[in-house]
């Protein structure tokens, strides 16, 4: 591994989550990384000051409490705007960096001192609970229209099928490794997302100049639970929207036309059916409001 003494920004945003984000913090300093590095906290609209509370228990990190819910891009550009590091490694609060953290960040990074043409990197995601639970091993492309993909390896045990690094064509936002020059260059993450597909957006823009890449010897822990619950009314209604935006943002020509007629009229017609059937009611107004709602925003499709 190389010797480089490299500088990392970590930056992680809380929302109403001050336990998960004390563990993280803790995990970090337990991994008695030998690099130079900082910890950022955005504190993104907790109901509560909880920046204050983590800043007096880690007083070395840096950030501050926005009393406005910027959404998971806002938070990370705020952390991005006051970070120093050659280096960015953004992490959910409710992750964790395993003991051995330090030779596997060192190996990422010599992944960049090797191919100047590497622009992100996303480490093996494996579920907290149960243990040794695979939940991202790369991925695969999204279909052209329907914006399908597959997650490689989700919810496998890991027997080491997915220990070969390899390209990808997109970051898993839970923890992913972006030099600071590319941002400089590519820009921060749209706002215009608020929750989910953000990352993917982002992804598309670096993948555009640069190589993403699933790193197989380094891992982090993701508290996220791995069975499938209930889904919220908000999160249908982002994920409809978003999935017209991504659309609308990421394709052309024909393929633009296609995809978002496929997501209206066909897509969104199955989901409204499921929720009649299954009696969720606010979740069919919420198709219809996220629909609408990203028919609207198409007009800003180049804003950041």
């Amino acid at each position: 591994m190389t010797s480089e003494p490299y500088k990392i920004s970590f930056i992680t945003v809380n929302y109403n989550g001050l336990a998960d984000t004390i563990s993280l913090l803790e995990s970090i300093l337990n991994a008695r990384l030998s690099f130079a590095y900082e910890v950022i906290v955005i504190d993104n609209g907790s109901l509560k000051d909880e920046y204050s509370l983590i800043k007096h228990q880690f007083p070395n990190i840096k950030g501050y409490y926005n009393r406005m819910n910027l959404g998971f891009a806002g938070g990370n550009n705020l952390g991005l705007e006051i970070a120093t590091g050659e280096f960015i490694y953004f992490l959910n609060n409710d992750t964790l960096l395993p003991e051995n953290a330090d030779s596997e960040i060192l190996g990422m990074l010599e992944v960049f001192a090797l191919d100047l043409q590497v622009g992100g990197i996303s480490p093996k995601i494996m579920y907290y609970q149960p243990k040794r639970m695979i939940q991202f091993a790369g991925c695969t492309p999204l279909t052209s229209i329907t914006l399908r993909n597959k997650q490689i390896g989700y919810r496998e045990m890991d027997k080491g099928q997915y220990d070969t690094s390899m390209e990808i064509p997109y970051l898993h936002g839970a923890a992913m490794v972006v030099p600071n020059r590319i941002i400089r260059e590519i820009g921060m993450m749209s706002e215009l997302f608020f929750l989910y597909y953000e990352e993917l957006d982002w992804s598309c823009r670096i993948n555009k100049k640069y190589k993403l890449v699933y790193f197989a010897a380094a891992h982090i822990y993701h508290k996220e639970s791995a069975s499938t619950g209930q889904d919220s009314a908000l999160k249908t209604f982002y994920l409809t929207r978003n999935r017209l935006l991504f659309a609308y943002r990421n394709r052309s020509g024909i393929s633009r036309i296609l995809a978002v007629f496929y997501l209206i009229g066909i897509a969104n017609s199955i989901r409204l059916i499921k929720f009649v059937f299954s009696g969720m009611w606010s979740h069919i107004g919420a198709v219809y409001s996220g629909t609408w709602s990203g028919i609207k925003l198409f007009s800003k499709k180049n804003l950041s």
